[in-house]
């Protein structure tokens, strides 16, 4: 396998990231929401504070980079050739 090859699924899959990331706009919205609301004036933001809002959005992120394999797989089953040994 050559340097150049890996350097190309690289950039496809990075390229692919925004569109499944975009899956998860409803839980990054809703996380963001909660951390401004506990951050409003000086408060900060502490371990505990949105917890469950950040775990929705981690699982979600979670299955979105799940589903990115499984399309990259699909994807070099279809495209890439087995190498002759």
């Amino acid at each position: 396998m050559s340097g150049t090859n890996v350097w190309s699924r690289t950039r496809n899959r990075m390229k692919q990231f925004p569109e499944q990331f975009a899956q998860c706009s409803a839980e990054a919205a809703v996380y963001g929401k909660c951390v401004a609301a506990t951050t409003t004036g000086r408060q900060e933001l502490t371990k505990g504070h949105c917890a469950k809002e950040f775990e929705a959005l981690k699982t979600c992120f979670t299955n979105a980079c799940k589903s990115l394999d499984f399309i990259m797989s699909e994807y070099l089953e279809l495209h890439v050739k087995p190498s002759s040994g």
